[in-house]
Formats: structure tokens, C-alpha cells, sequence
């Protein structure tokens, strides 16, 4: 079992995070510190399923696997993986499954998120889907399996912390990478290095930190994480509080649209007679992409569109800002609800209850205060 000072030692350089949890170790960043359009490292939330693995002495020599219904597995280097395929870099989302958990009623088991459980970094590594052309996927290949060097939460290596996987189609994406560098950095130990799986749009717990193997299956994966009420959704609405035992369920994959407020940030005060206030922010919206964001400081009676700047790439998070007048001095709720190209809005409140909190997109809101406070 590890102990407590490396797990210090780990969140070194991130204290804007917000702790979660210590075994496994989890924080997220409040809204106002993803004001950035790429995250810096120091502000990057830290999701674990285990322990923390051994550094790795040498980077370069870090090794993983391709393997199963493949016609000719590989087992490369780090600097084989550079040497052989070509290099990319996206500007990409990574969020969790549980982000916004917090919001649910009533509480849903697992890390309390509020939004911040989510972070726009510059990736770069290589396609995941040249690697496996170059193993030669055999007729039979449907599912992928995912595994890391971490321990799981008693420190045992004998069962992975998490093992999960994704359909062929979704392996085969230009943007899911392998990934050795973020924001053009070595990729940080605490983000998986020396190399990790980035599979953009879909839960993080789908891109395996400190990967070691890919796993080509005949079949759906059913590591952990994978089963149960784990990373699953309730195929028909439940009462909120059912638990979810019998039910028909399906994986969860693209997450949901969302939009944060990243300035002002909540409890903001501005002067007396301020006319309008200067709000921005990010959405985003998991394999869809983000039609608008609208913006209302008076419970949803009037929206204001907000201008919209065009992502880099696809998967990269829309920074959008707008200019809200106000009627006058006094108390203010500003509510941010993101758009899909499907039509899809976030809710004001909570829906789609199901027992571990997943997908919950509800609307950010923020208070002000202009002039006293009230």
C-alpha cells in the first residue's frame, strides 16, 4: 500500500485542485481556473481507479502490447511507437463519466464532480488505428480491452484497477491517440506517462493511463468497468433512487453536451451601477458538436446568444463569451446551457437519474452581486 506522502507528492504543482478523494486519488478544477483555452498541466484534473504504478526509469523503454484477433501482434518501445508511425497533435477534451455526479438527487454513489472533472489539453502521439492497421485486424475483431500498469485500490496486481474498452469503429478514429507528450510536454506521470490512451469524446475512464496492452476481442470487453452498473446507463428512465439491480443497461459512450462559466466566477461582486457584466466560458458536447450557448441572468425568461469561437479540431472544446445587461444593482444567477447539433440541451435541473451518477450535464449557474451585497 502506498503511502500518504507520494500521494502528496503526485498533486505537486496542481493547488487549484479541488481533492476528492486520496485511495484513489481524485481532484477536479473549479470552473474559474478552465479559463484557458488549452488547460495547463497545473490546472488538469487528476482522476485514478488504483494505486499509483512505479515511475517509469526509462522512458523511452516503457513497452506495450498489441494483441488477440490481430494477424501480427506487436510489442514496441516508446521510441519504437515514435520511430514507426506518424505523429499528431489535437487539441482535445477529456472528461470524466461522473462529472457533475454532485448534482443528482437523490446522491449517486462514487466521487462527488461538480463540473470541474474535465480539461482541454494539446495531445500528441499517434493514431491508434495506424497501429492496429499495422497488426492486421483479423475478420473476427469487434472490441478493444485496455490495460495499465496501476495497481487496483488494495495494491494488488492480480486484478487491473480498471479495464475497459471500445468498439473497433471508435479504436479506428483518427483522434484516439497513444499518447506520449501533453501540451508539448512529456506526458506528466500523474496523466499516465510515459504513455496513455486518449479516447476523445467518451468517458476518461476509456483512456487507460500507464498503458501497457491492447487487448483485439472477438467480443464486448468485460474487464472492470465494464459490467454491472458500472459505466452503464439505464436503457428506460428509473425513479430517482432506484438501484438499478435487473435493469436493462447500455455503455455509456459519447458523454453529453455541456457549458461551464469560467468567468465571472462564482460569488463575483461589481460595483454599484454596473450595466453589463462580461461573461464567458467552454462547452462542449462528446462525439456531437456544439450548435450554440446561450446565456440567462433571470431564471430562464430571457437567453442571450453567446459569440462562439470555432474549435481547433474536432473534439476541442467552443470558447464562447458574451456581454449581459442587467436591469440594475442587486442579486444575479447566470445560467449557461449548451446546444447540440441534434438539438440537445443541458437541463436546469438534474435528469436522467441512474444509481452511479453518470452523464449528468445540468446547467452551471453562477451568483453575482452588483452593488451592496444584499
Amino acid at each position: 500500500m502506498q503511502d500518504k506522502p507520494r500521494t502528496d507528492a503526485a498533486l505537486a504543482g496542481k493547488e487549484d485542485l479541488s481533492p476528492l478523494g486520496e485511495v484513489p486519488l481524485v481532484a477536479e478544477t473549479p470552473e474559474e481556473f478552465l479559463d484557458d483555452e488549452t488547460t495547463p498541466l497545473s490546472r488538469f484534473f487528476v482522476r485514478n481507479n488504483g494505486l499509483l504504478p512505479e515511475p517509469a526509469e526509462n522512458a523511452e523503454a516503457w513497452t506495450f502490447t498489441v494483441d488477440g484477433e490481430v494477424e501480427r501482434p506487436l510489442h514496441l518501445t516508446l521510441a519504437e511507437l515514435k520511430k514507426r508511425f506518424s505523429h499528431k497533435t489535437f487539441r482535445m477534451v477529456l472528461e470524466c463519466g461522473g462529472n457533475g455526479r454532485s448534482f443528482l438527487e437523490p446522491k449517486a454513489e462514487g466521487n462527488p464532480w461538480t463540473h470541474g472533472g474535465v480539461g482541454c489539453a494539446e495531445w500528441t502521439g499517434v493514431s491508434l488505428g495506424d497501429v492496429l492497421r499495422e497488426a492486421g485486424l483479423t475478420e473476427a475483431a469487434l472490441f478493444t480491452g485496455h490495460f495499465g500498469a496501476d495497481p487496483d485500490k488494495t495494491g494488488s496486481f492480480e486484478r487491473q484497477a480498471m479495464s475497459r474498452g471500445v468498439p473497433i469503429a471508435k479504436a479506428l478514429e483518427d483522434h484516439t491517440l497513444l499518447v506520449w507528450a501533453m501540451n508539448g510536454e512529456p506526458l506528466p506521470f500523474i496523466h499516465g506517462g510515459p504513455l496513455r490512451l486518449v479516447v476523445p469524446g467518451w468517458p476518461g475512464s476509456l483512456s487507460q493511463k500507464w498503458l501497457k496492452r491492447i487487448w483485439i476481442r472477438d467480443r464486448e470487453h468485460d474487464g472492470p468497468g465494464m459490467t454491472g452498473l458500472s459505466y452503464r446507463l439505464p436503457v428506460h428512465p428509473l425513479p430517482p433512487g432506484s438501484d438499478g439491480q435487473g435493469v436493462e443497461t447500455r455503455i455509456l459512450e459519447s458523454m453529453p453536451v455541456r457549458s461551464i462559466v469560467t468567468a465571472p466566477a462564482d460569488g463575483s461582486c461589481y460595483p454599484e451601477g454596473t450595466q453589463t457584466v462580461e461573461v464567458r466560458g467552454a462547452a462542449w458536447a462528446g462525439d456531437e458538436t456544439v450548435a450554440r450557448v446561450d446565456v440567462t441572468a433571470d431564471g430562464g425568461a430571457t437567453w442571450t446568444a453567446a459569440d462562439m469561437q470555432p474549435p481547433r479540431n474536432r473534439y476541442d472544446w467552443v470558447r464562447w463569451r458574451v456581454s449581459l445587461t442587467l436591469p440594475g444593482d442587486g442579486f444575479y444567477e447566470i445560467f449557461a446551457r449548451a446546444t447540440d447539433a441534434q438539438g440537445r440541451a443541458q437541463p436546469f435541473r438534474a435528469a436522467h437519474w441512474n444509481p452511479n451518477g453518470y452523464g449528468c450535464n445540468v446547467m452551471h449557474r453562477v451568483a453575482i452581486t452588483v452593488g451592496p451585497e444584499v
